[in-house]
């Protein structure tokens, strides 16, 4: 846990004559506070308002408040009153009684060690780093609290780089393991009569428990106009159909440079699937968002991305795909604790090989993700629309060359609640998924529901 230090701390010891007003973050001249500009002797003297025991901050913010018009001038005031602000909970009214203190008197430490604590409250964990780095520079500090300053630093310094390892263990029920057609026969178009044609069982749906198994590691790291993430997953899927058996293996680099306005990010990534044991699929991908600033509890974004998609015993199927959209986040009637974000898109899937039946294909996405924030835990949903249609006729066989259009609608409700029972970072998952595509082709007509259980751990 990191290092508690106040301002407290500081002003007990007597012992904060020492920082220059050059060497602080440059707010304003110092000759606007030079050392003759002091209090004018209507502030009264401030002893009674420290406390050699637990400081009632709530009382000593109240009083304090009585005496704030005859007290405009007091460095020490300031520092005294942002430091009962930040400890009732009243962070901006403190960072700007902080800043007040220490543009009346660069040298008050006191208001610099609270100052500091502010920063990280406020997310600002660099600005909160640098501030603390010149209280390690000063000579008149006694040496416990030197001592306290530096853990602190270390601590602060360690959030900087995170590295979170993930555990998941999860059984439940999938009535489409293998994702088969959702009927067993076939309309089947020869010399331009209809044929009816059964599936063999090898194509038809197979439905059963099943146990899902996922590792997965973080890496994170802050630096002071960008973030670093890289994460790497490992997950499989066990039935008693082998042949549906899957294992995946993915790996993704994300990096952010956020400010309090706009933001962007770019992310690159590669996943490689097996089905069976067998290979089934490689996707690289690479991709863009840029957010703007908040308007009206909403951030609008828009965003492009492009994957390269290889199947690794059916080549003619590669291809190459490409997607813009925008989209928007935002909060839910103002509420904190609920979030909904919507994103329309286009997309365009090029083949790489002329035999690809179908050829080309163009469509549409929409994603609508919805999440709320319970007094137990968090309840989140996403709703998936995906239209495409081929570019050319997909098989003579089928529909006399129609050109294949699929339309899929799929539904992923999510659950998670925290289980300290079974340890620090254990949660409760639950997680149910429904998906229904449609098309003008028997063939390409599915259903799939499944509904899993579990336990999640970080560490």
């Amino acid at each position: 846990m990191p290092t508690r230090v106040t301002g407290a701390s500081l002003r007990q010891s007597k012992l904060f004559r020492y920082l220059g007003c050059a060497v602080f973050l440059g707010l304003l001249p110092c000759w606007l506070f030079s050392p003759s500009v002091q209090a004018q002797g209507e502030c009264p003297e401030l002893t009674s308002f420290y406390s050699s025991g637990e400081q009632d901050w709530s009382q000593t913010r109240s009083r304090l408040g009585e005496i704030f018009e005859f007290c405009l001038l007091s460095s020490e005031y300031f520092a005294l009153y942002g430091a009962a602000q930040l400890n009732t909970g009243d962070l901006n009214a403190a960072m700007e009684s902080l800043e007040r203190s220490l543009l009346l008197d660069p040298n008050n430490g006191a208001a610099l060690i609270d100052y500091a604590q502010a920063l990280l409250q406020d997310g600002q964990l660099f600005a909160a780093i640098e501030a603390n780095q010149l209280l390690l520079a000063r000579q008149d500090i006694a040496a416990p609290l030197a001592n306290d300053i530096a853990q602190r630093q270390r601590d602060w310094q360690s959030l900087t780089r995170q590295t979170i390892w993930q555990i998941d263990v999860l059984g439940g029920y999938d009535d489409n393991l293998n994702g088969a057609p959702d009927q067993d026969l076939v309309t089947l178009t020869l010399s331009g009569e209809s044929v009816i044609l059964a599936l063999t069982e090898e194509f038809q749906v197979v439905s059963g428990p099943f146990l899902n198994l996922r590792v997965a590691g973080r890496h994170r790291r802050l630096g002071p106009q960008n973030q670093h993430n890289f994460v790497g997953e490992l997950r499989g899927r066990l039935s008693n159909d082998s042949r549906s058996d899957l294992v995946q293996l993915s790996s993704r680099y994300n990096l952010v440079r956020p400010d309090r306005r706009n933001s962007w990010q770019l992310n690159a990534g590669m996943s490689h699937l097996l089905i069976g044991g067998s290979p089934l699929f490689t996707g690289t991908d690479a991709s863009f968002r840029y957010q703007f600033a908040s308007l009206v509890g909403c951030r609008p974004y828009y965003g492009t991305a492009v994957q390269h998609q290889v199947y690794r015993n059916q080549s003619q199927l590669n291809g190459l795909e490409a997607k813009v959209g925008v989209g928007s986040n935002c909060s839910v009637f103002g509420a904190g604790n609920q979030r909904l974000n919507g994103e329309i898109s286009l997309l365009h899937n090029r083949a790489l090989k002329s035999n690809r039946l179908g050829g080309s294909r163009d469509g549409w996405q929409f994603i609508l993700d919805w999440q709320l924030a319970l007094s137990r835990g968090v309840l989140s949903a996403q709703f998936n629309h995906t239209d495409l249609l081929d570019e050319r006729g997909f098989s003579r066989l089928l529909a006399n060359n129609a050109r294949r259009n699929i339309e899929r609608n799929s539904l992923l409700i999510q659950y998670r609640e925290a289980l300290p029972a079974l340890g620090p970072g254990a949660q409760l998952m639950v997680n149910f998924y429904f998906q229904d595509q449609s098309s003008n082709l028997d063939l390409f007509r599915t259903e799939d529901t499944s509904l899993e259980i579990g336990v999640s751990w970080r560490f």
